[in-house]
């Protein structure tokens, strides 16, 4: 086959050797080959595989035209991402010489863009719902209470890797109760509830906790235990139980303790302290357990800790305590498994109230109730009261019709209060109704976005829900008193306020949630608590370290945001985040401390995501590596290039033997030994050699030269044939494939911002955003700004009903 190679590609080479920040801003140089002689490159080396009888991929090109693309978008959004990661023609097919598939990209890619630009497609969603992370942010701006939307709301369901997908928020009479019960129970803690009856609140300490470590919120110079805000309803008397964990022997888990005491602190003062018996017995069916006497406290929400008192003994002999320190579930606390020397507490239980006296003030409360200046308390007050509230809970204006039915609920609400009440009391009865007809509300629970009457196919999305748009995007919480002022003003339609707004958002502590939520999602890390590796292969493994590897990631994400640096350092990052625990799992030096630090990575092979432990061991298993999950999750997260599912009938990995000749195969002579049949070799020569660059990382993260006793042969030929045998030569090779890399975070971004899935007619605009924002570095800010600036994100397709269709 001829190579297509214009020459103004040799000329963009030599420019880059000669000024490489030249070569970043310039678009490669475009490859001109008629679309009719790639129809020929389509005919000889895709539609071998991809033809009406194999439909490899379920794919067939046989009616494929590429003097045509935009007839079927879908299938040449799938070629172009196939071509741009290398991955077709596959390993062993042959391939067109030269620059011809980069001719096939670059004609592909320009048709459908043209097309994009001349009749653009925005897409459109359905109405979204208010997640679990969501709701408790919504109502912690709203009513300054923490509150835990799942005690109340049922699990969200995933699609695109995210949990605020609109198109699996389905709705049901269970949601739909959930959230009715929400609003009930919130609008009574937000006001108190002077006839409250009793009941218990259960804090469930996990076994996997640190029970020599000080406690976030617990007083200083205690250890261990739990520490909580709780909202009390009403004054009067509570009980606090603390039951504590006990093994199947019947001794409890510090049965041979000396000298323990649990403090029960209330916001930081001693309330009680109990004397933990070690010859207690595991009869109680409850547990072993201790209650204090009733302790009175004033309503609202209040910090409560129970937590551990160092023994007077532990002075003159540390050496008692301090080596056996994390928790029942590692072997470096126990003088067998699963047997503690310290006490470990696994519930704290606070009943009440007993004999309610009524409802002290808060300052929340207070703010809730009472209106500003010296105006008495009354309609009046209330209308005030609840406009503010209403406003900021339905996120937009309100109109008289919002104002009559909520006053109604108010005046129905004071009205209920008992005979004799007092003005104030029928105050706070009716603002509680009113309060909870606002959470109840759908313009509350629902993000709804109107369509004005006059549109037909495609409409600009209102400021106002611009505004919503733009700040669940960033923060995962509702839209803040300036951007709604701005939205109200109609400002948000100029481009140059809506990227001020974006920098100035990117810059608040709420925008940590793009860490938390979108990376930790997009990266899957919740699936590092699906690995416990095995204690007797990795006896110092903790849930300390665990949670100290996930923070890591997030906070490199984080720290990408608040610096606004290149995405790409997602893969080169020569520093990270570590706290004590983290840096002696790395072997770091001179860190001390719960609290993480910034600190350099000189170590090649560690630099960026693919030497984080959190990565790592999310795609390992709990006594092995596993190349195969380490390929695949490199494959799904970072190439946008999912390998199909295993066909039926095929062996488990686990099927494989682990032994040969009397001695225990490594991971990759079994892996050898799996993809032996021809029916796995399709997939696992991509996946592979992928994994078996990270074979010198062990389940944890932890760098090794040999697996069961024999050195570790890491070297693989990648999919495209480039030879690599560390990670360091692993992310030169992804580095490679820059533009997919950055394609796929954009899409990633483009779904999680938009909460819709990612369509084929979205590229020409994910292309955009990616072009756009190498010109500025790569910088994070760009993409966020490139998402809000897109057309999907500013407009939108109107919903065709049934109703409408008629």
């Amino acid at each position: 086959m001829k190579t297509f190679l214009a020459g103004g590609a040799l000329v963009a080479v030599m420019l880059a050797i000669a000024n490489p920040s030249a070569a970043r801003l310039r678009a490669p140089a475009r490859l001109h080959v008629a679309p009719r002689a790639l129809n020929d490159v389509i005919k000889q080396y895709c539609q071998d595989c991809h033809n009406e009888d194999v439909r490899s991929g379920n794919l067939s090109l046989m009616q494929f035209d590429a003097t045509n693309a935009p007839r079927n978008g879908d299938v040449a959004e799938k070629m172009i991402a196939k071509l741009q990661a290398g991955m077709m023609p596959p390993p062993g097919k042959p391939r067109p010489a030269g620059d011809t598939l980069r001719a096939l990209i670059q004609t592909l890619e320009t048709q459908l863009d043209a097309s994009a630009a001349a009749k653009p497609n925005p897409g459109g969603r359905s109405f979204q719902r208010l997640n679990r992370a969501e709701y408790t942010a919504a109502i912690r701006d709203l009513l300054s209470l923490d509150v835990d939307a799942g005690v109340y709301l049922p699990p969200d369901t995933k699609s695109e890797n995210f949990d605020n997908i609109a198109d699996v928020q389905t709705l049901s009479p269970t949601l739909l109760d959930a959230y009715l019960r929400a609003a009930s129970e919130i609008s009574w803690l937000a006001v108190g509830n002077p006839k409250a009856t009793a009941s218990s609140a259960t804090y469930n300490v996990p076994r996997t906790a640190s029970q020599t470590e000080h406690v976030e919120g617990a007083p200083f110079g205690t250890r261990g235990g739990t520490s909580v805000v709780h909202i009390f309803p009403a004054d009067g008397q509570y009980l606090f139980k603390v039951l504590f964990y006990h093994e199947t022997t019947g001794a409890f888990a510090g049965g041979n303790a000396r000298g323990e005491h649990i403090e029960i602190s209330v916001d930081g003062e001693r309330a009680a302290v109990l004397d933990v018996d070690r010859f207690m017995t595991a009869s109680d069916p409850n547990g072993v357990s201790m209650a204090t006497e009733p302790i009175r406290v004033r309503a609202g929400p209040h910090r409560i800790s129970a937590a551990f008192i160092p023994p007077s003994y532990q002075r003159v002999s540390q050496d008692l305590i301090t080596p056996l320190k994390w928790s029942l579930n590692s072997t470096s606390i126990a003088t067998a498994y699963g047997f503690s020397l310290l006490p470990h507490l696994r519930d704290l239980v606070i009943t009440g109230p007993f004999k309610p006296t009524g409802v002290s003030d808060w300052p929340e409360r207070r703010a809730l109730l009472r209106c500003a200046g010296s105006s008495p308390m009354g309609r009046g007050c209330a209308q005030t009261t609840i406009s503010h509230l209403a406003t900021q809970a339905f996120r937009r204006p309100l109109t008289g019709g919002d104002m009559k039915a909520l006053m109604a609920f108010y005046d129905s609400g004071a009205s209920a209060a008992p005979r004799g009440a007092s003005a104030a009391a029928r105050h706070e009865s009716g603002v509680r109704n009113a309060l909870e007809a606002i959470l109840a509300s759908p313009d509350f629970v629902f993000r709804f976005e109107r369509a004005p009457a006059a549109a037909v196919d495609t409409y600009r999305v209102s400021d106002i829900d611009l505004a919503s748009r733009l700040s669940f995007f960033i923060w995962s919480a509702p839209p803040d008193h300036e951007l709604l002022s701005l939205a109200a003003q109609g400002k948000l339609a100029d481009e140059a306020v809506l990227g001020r707004e974006v920098r100035r958002m990117m810059l608040d502590p709420r925008a940590s949630t793009l860490a938390t939520r979108f990376a930790a999602q997009w990266l899957r890390l919740s699936d590092l608590d699906k690995v416990q590796p095995d204690v007797r292969q990795y006896p110092n493994f903790d849930e300390q370290l665990r949670a100290a590897m996930r923070r890591e990631t997030e906070l490199l994400f984080e720290n990408l945001v608040r610096e606004d640096r290149s995405v790409l350092e997602l893969f080169t990052a020569d520093y990270t985040f570590v706290n004590e625990r983290l840096a002696a799992h790395y072997e770091i030096p001179n860190v001390a401390g719960p609290e993480f630090r910034r600190v350099p990575r000189t170590d090649e092979q560690r630099r960026g995501l693919l030497g984080h432990s959190s990565v790592l061991m999310l795609t390992s298993h709990a006594t092995r590596t596993s190349p195969v999950e380490r390929g695949k999750w490199v494959m799904e997260v970072l190439l946008n290039q999912p390998p199909p599912p295993p066909p039926p009938g095929v062996p488990d990995f686990g099927a494989t033997r682990d032994a040969k000749e009397g001695r225990l195969l490594t991971v990759r002579e079994r892996m050898e030994e799996h993809r032996s049949n021809p029916t796995c070799n399709s997939c696992h020569k991509l996946m592979d050699p992928i994994g078996l660059a990270l074979e010198h990382f062990d389940v944890t993260g932890n760098w090794r030269v040999r697996d069961n006793g024999a050195p570790i042969d890491s070297r693989a030929d990648l999919w495209d044939g480039t030879k690599i045998e560390t990670p360091a030569d692993l992310r030169t090779a992804l580095l490679g494939r820059q533009e997919t890399l950055l394609r796929t975070f954009t899409r990633n971004l483009f779904a999680y911002g938009l909460g819709r899935r990612v369509e084929y007619y979205d590229m020409p605009t994910i292309r955009a955003i990616v072009r756009g924002a190498a010109a500025n570095d790569n910088r994070i800010s760009s993409y966020i700004v490139g998402v809000v600036n897109s057309p999907a994100f500013r407009t939108q397709k109107v919903q065709v009903t049934t109703e409408s269709k008629q």
